[in-house]
């Protein structure tokens, strides 16, 4: 039963895009905001690079205190993603999707900051997990790269988090997202210039720490006898084989995607720049002012990964997160066919992957999942005006509903609530994540209150709105199959437009089944549905179908 719920739902059509389209994509990391301009053809499907642009920033600079974002910061922000937008205009860009990844997600002013983006500059940021980030930086490299089918790390060392990877250009083996990046090690650990040896001995040991988890995990998903290529991107990674080329060979690449330098090599460079102050790090060629504030912390995390992972050499990759923002993009809008069909249903499987992770009883929950869909499609543009979106966050609310009980059966819609939101959603962006996670909650029990933080810390009135009625018909579809068991064969819609009175057909599996349970839990579940589409519910039984011989 399962796979035909997953079957129909891969089914719906994603929304082509046939003609080519100029799309910007902006990366707003703890060092440095980041945005690309491409050209999409889909014909091919494929994207050239309009322009890039990049401009330090430092979101991680925050408060020591509190850990919030600081005012000037913030306001060096949007100062610099209006300058984005007036560029991104000036290519004619059709939209601009922009995500926000860990400083902004760990300071507890982030959302507040995300909001004063729009408000001022009119721009929507997604916030995405370390998980989701690690995702698309690996769709970003498999854009720039032939993996061949052979196992890659890649290795994306940031400001605030390093996320490391193992791939084989299909889906991914191993996600992680480490809390250690060039700016927060340098703020929380880096106190003298030059560095002293027991500060520095304590850094080592700390990033090394940080990091064996992530490396135990890449080698168990490795079969008997592979090897991996390492992969790296960031400006940090770029800016040590900028140095290490232009020593070697007095020269720098052009294009820096390709090139391949040694862990003996580096381990050289790091010694060096130990030993050198701030001035003397910003003297040497190829090192900007700014990252030579935050290079001995990013280069020695470098290091030790490479240690961890037992790579003997790196080879440097220029596209990211942001051109896998462009290729999320693409496969989200139905244009990729190739290598990477797999990742436009990585939504779904992520849901699927985390209900059985709860022991959730899938044949209940693909039942319950089939209803709302049903309820939903059978009431649009008549009681609402939501869309595909918005029927997808319901799938996987409806799938994951019950997945609470793993942690116990009382208040399991609350323990649903957290199960979800603190899990590892793949493809989806934070707020549709807290969404998702707000559909299960109020599956049973308490309507949704302001009261309540979850609810109220949405982002949005419509983020609230979309939470009440699809909640709405989560209730009514969990009540169908009140017993568990498939009772509820189909169900069908009906208003009457002569009055407010709504009616649901309930069509049993078996001709001598009343679903006495099923209308009795329909009327016990009601209200929030009549409250929020302003009708009366009546819900009866439609005899099941007899063939004639």
């Amino acid at each position: 039963m399962v796979d035909s719920v997953f079957t129909s739902w891969q089914s719906i059509p994603a929304q082509i895009v046939e003609q080519a389209q100029i799309l910007a994509a902006i990366d707003m990391g703890t060092n440095s905001l980041h945005m690309v301009v491409v050209s999409i053809e889909p014909k091919l499907p494929a994207f050239t690079i309009i322009t890039r642009e990049k401009e330090t920033v430092r979101l991680g600079d925050r408060n020591p205190e509190t850990g919030e974002l600081k005012p000037e910061v913030m306001a060096r922000a949007i100062s610099t993603l209006r300058r984005f937008q007036d560029i991104a205009k000036s290519c004619n860009a059709h939209s601009i999707i922009a995500v926000a990844t860990s400083a902004v997600r760990e300071a507890p002013n982030g959302r507040e900051f995300l909001h004063q983006v729009k408000e001022e500059i009119g721009l929507n940021v997604d916030l995405i997990s370390g998980y989701e980030e690690a995702r698309r930086i690996y769709l970003g490299v498999l854009s720039g790269m032939e993996f061949n089918n052979q196992p890659h790390a890649i290795i994306d060392i940031g400001g605030g988090s390093t996320e490391i990877i193992l791939g084989d250009s299909h889906e991914p083996r191993s996600l992680s997202s480490n809390k250690i990046g060039a700016v927060r090690l340098t703020s929380e650990f880096i106190t003298t210039d030059p560095i002293t040896n027991s500060e520095y001995q304590y850094l080592q040991a700390y990033v090394q720490g940080m990091l064996e988890r992530a490396a135990e995990d890449l080698h168990a998903h490795l079969q008997p006898g592979e090897i991996f290529r390492l992969v790296g991107t960031s400006g940090t990674i770029e800016t040590v084989a900028t140095i290490i080329a232009r020593e070697k060979t007095g020269t720098v690449p052009s294009p820096l995607t390709g090139y391949e330098f040694s862990l003996r090599e580096l381990r050289q460079l790091v010694d060096r720049l130990r030993k050198l102050n701030y001035s003397e790090r910003a003297a040497i060629p190829g090192m900007n002012d700014r990252r030579s504030e935050i290079i001995l912390a990013g280069a020695t995390i470098l290091q030790e990964a490479m240690t961890l992972l037992e790579a003997e050499t790196l080879v440097v990759c220029e596209r990211s997160l942001r051109e896998g923002i462009i290729v999320d993009w693409m496969l989200t809008h139905g244009l990729i066919e190739d290598r990477l069909r797999y990742q436009s249903s990585i939504r779904q499987r992520s849901v699927i992957k985390t209900a059985q992770k709860y022991q959730v009883n899938l044949e209940h929950s693909d039942r319950v999942a089939s209803f709302a869909m049903s309820l939903f499609n059978q009431t649009q543009e008549i009681l609402h005006q939501w869309g595909l979106e918005e029927q997808e966050l319901l799938w996987a609310a409806a799938m994951l509903h019950n997945c609470g009980h793993f942690i116990s059966h009382s208040a399991h819609h609350k323990h649903s609530y957290y199960l979800i939101r603190h899990g590892e959603l793949l493809g989806y962006t934070e707020t549709e994540i807290e969404i998702i996670a707000n559909i299960a909650r109020y599956h049973r029990k308490s309507n949704p209150k302001k009261k309540h933080d979850s609810y109220r810390s949405l982002p949005s009135k419509r983020d609230r709105q979309i939470i009440n009625h699809l909640s709405a018909f989560l209730r009514l579809a969990v009540a169908l199959d009140r017993r568990q068991i498939g009772a509820v064969k189909r169900v069908r819609c009906d208003r009457h437009a002569d009055s407010k009175e709504f009616y649901l057909y309930l069509t049993p599996s078996q001709p001598n089944d009343d679903c006495a349970l099923e209308l009795w839990s329909l009327d016990y579940k009601k209200a929030l549905f009549e409250t929020e589409f302003d009708v009366k519910l009546v819900a009866a039984l439609e005899p099941a179908t007899v063939s004639v011989r």
